[in-house]
C-alpha cells in the first residue's frame, strides 16, 4: 500500500521560509515523477514543482526563484524549500508521485492527475 506523508507546514509571516518534507512508503516501481501540488480555498489546485529520476526539476512560474527541491532524486523522500513566502502561497500542500514518468513528461502542469497523493500539510502566510 502506497502512502505519502507530508510534514513541515505551519504559519509564518511574509518573507519567511519553510521547508516541507515528504516520506513515501510502498512505492514499488523503479522510477517515479515526484511532485508538490497545492490547493488553496476557492482556487484551482496547481502543480508547484517536480523532480524526475535524472534530477530534472521544474517549477511553476509563481514560485521560481523562491522555491526549490533540494538534493537529488530519491523516490522515498522529497523536500520543498520555500523562501520569501507570500500570502498567495497560502494553501494545503501535497506530495504526489506518478510511476514511470520522466523527462519532459514529468512537469508541474501534469501533477493534478498523479496516481498517488498524500494527505497534505497546511501552509499559511500572513502579511
Amino acid at each position: 500500500q502506497v502512502r505519502l506523508v507530508e510534514s513541515g507546514g505551519g504559519s509564518v509571516q511574509a518573507g519567511r521560509s519553510l521547508r516541507l518534507s515528504c516520506t513515501a512508503y510502498g512505492l514499488s516501481a523503479s522510477t517515479y515523477c515526484l511532485a508538490w501540488y497545492r490547493q488553496a480555498p476557492g482556487k484551482e489546485g496547481e502543480g508547484v514543482a517536480t523532480l524526475d529520476r535524472d534530477g530534472r526539476k521544474t517549477y511553476t512560474d509563481s514560485v521560481k526563484g523562491r522555491f526549490s527541491i533540494p538534493g537529488d532524486y530519491d523516490k522515498n523522500t522529497l523536500d520543498l524549500q520555500m523562501n520569501n513566502l507570500k500570502p498567495e502561497d497560502t494553501a494545503e500542500y501535497y506530495c504526489a508521485a506518478e510511476p514511470g514518468l520522466s523527462g519532459a513528461g514529468c512537469n508541474f502542469k501534469g501533477v493534478r492527475g498523479f496516481r498517488y497523493r498524500g494527505q497534505g500539510t497546511q501552509v499559511t502566510v500572513s502579511s
